[in-house]
């Protein structure tokens, strides 16, 4: 008879207890906001406008920024979206040429979430899939055949949802400590919102101190751009943390991933949607990432580089994860083992915890196995693992009470040299050091999950 420790059954009776809730929360709450403002788009946008921290915002069905037009929301502003599915789910969407300018602070941040949403609690937290989400499209390169593709989540017949180009300047404008909660509507046949999505957006596009917490698909998904982001919190969501497409290939540093029970991955890197395969692949390169999983119930691995993603992570932190990095194997040129062993591919210096006696199952593994992999399990046990550096406890936890994200020591050994000066160098690996940059703003940190 196996044996089964305490921690583990209250693991699984914890994420039995949050998916009973999850299902019993996924209702609308019976809280009202009075001398609400009603926005909806009849095809003009929102205009170029200012919406105000003294006023209640609603979205109602897809609200678009048009081409040429720019939406400014104040430090402090709410703004809710209507509860519904299919035709009549509302989201807020950036169009491509069009404009956001959301700029809230640590003390006032700029929240999405849904009606009925008193903020002190009348929505669970785990609760996913109320509203939809915000979608914010550009010019920059992608990698279909056209250039440009419809972006997932809103209907094809809707024109205003085409992006990419040709641009990777391009700038959609500026999220700032905003938190989006509560997202994800289903809109038909498995189409669900992202929390954030991210079609073609430039580089000249700032996007840091940005939160994603209880949406029911990915939390922040990329189709391809080139867009560079820096303190991304995701949280319980019910498919990736951060998922990469279509030719992806900008920079990231400061994020966080914490999965549920029934998370997926901490993060998906792939080179394409349709066709596949769809090249050049995504290329990030992102340091300074902590994802954090759930060892105990065997949930989906850190990190999947499949249909020829690849990309380089570092001074990384990977807590609890099912398996570590899976690469996907499909004997083709390009593919992800192939992209690994020519260096175009790559973790470097970063800490799995816990560790086990025999790292190559448990922290490499393949998926789309071919007839005998020996040889490449072979390869992956001789390189010494150069590009996963440590089994080392890093000083961060996860357990019933909840997470603790400060290090107990912000001085790292072997750590990646930054290759850029987008980054800021620091001598730590994860996404946190001695300041925990997720107070006062996220939804994350109020929970009560987050331990000192």
């Amino acid at each position: 008879m196996k044996c089964i420790n305490k921690y583990t059954i209250y693991r699984t009776v914890f994420a039995m207890l949050m998916l009973t809730t999850f299902f019993s929360a996924c209702r609308k709450s019976e809280y009202v906001v009075e001398d609400v403002e009603t926005i909806t788009d009849q095809g003009g946008g929102t205009g170029t406008v200012t919406w105000t921290a003294d006023k209640d915002y609603l979205i109602s069905g897809f609200v678009f920024v048009n081409d040429g037009q720019t939406l400014t929301i104040e430090a402090g502003t709410v703004i809710r979206g209507r509860t519904g599915q299919g035709n009549l789910a509302s989201a807020l969407i950036v169009a491509r040429g069009g404009s956001i300018i959301a700029e809230g602070t640590q003390l006032n941040p700029i929240i999405f979430t849904v009606e009925g949403d008193d903020l002190e609690g009348s929505v669970p937290l785990e609760a996913r899939g109320l509203w939809g989400g915000l979608i914010i499209l550009g010019n920059a390169t992608i990698n279909t055949e056209s250039g440009e593709d419809l972006i997932e989540g809103i209907p094809i017949s809707e024109p205003r949802g085409v992006y990419g180009g040709y641009d990777d300047d391009d700038n959609s404008g500026i999220l700032r400590y905003v938190s989006i909660r509560h997202g994800g509507t289903n809109i038909g046949e498995g189409n669900e919102i992202n929390g954030l999505t991210l079609g073609g957006v430039g580089r000249q596009t700032t996007i840091e101190f940005v939160e994603v917490i209880s949406n029911a698909d990915d939390g922040v998904e990329f189709f391809g751009g080139d867009v560079n982001c820096k303190n991304l919190v995701v949280a319980f969501c019910g498919d990736d943390a951060f998922d990469m497409d279509q030719g992806y290939h900008g920079k990231g540093q400061f994020w966080l991933g914490i999965n549920s029970a029934d998370s997926d991955k901490g993060a998906e890197i792939n080179g394409g949607l349709q066709p596949i395969p769809s090249l050049p692949g995504s290329m990030p390169e992102i340091y300074n990432i902590t994802l954090i999983g759930d060892h105990s119930l065997e949930n989906g691995p850190a990190i999947h580089f499949l249909q020829y993603g690849g990309g380089h992570l570092r001074n990384s932190i990977f807590l609890e994860p099912g398996t570590g990095a899976a690469l996907q194997y499909t004997s083709n040129p390009g593919d992800t083992w192939s992209l690994f062993q020519s260096g175009r591919l790559s973790l470097e210096s970063n800490i799995l915890y816990p560790a086990t006696d025999d790292p190559v199952p448990a922290y490499y593994t393949f998926s789309e196995l071919g007839e005998d992999l020996d040889e490449e399990n072979q390869v992956l046990a001789d390189s010494s693992f150069a590009w996963l550096t440590s089994y080392e406890d890093p000083g961060i936890s996860s357990s019933q009470d909840g997470y603790l994200l400060l290090p107990p020591s912000t001085e790292f050994e072997d750590m990646a040299p930054y290759t850029s000066s987008w980054y800021e160098e620091v001598s730590y690996k994860g996404a946190f050091g001695s300041n925990l940059w997720i107070e006062g703003w996220t939804l994350l940190y109020e929970s009560g999950l987050i331990l000192d």
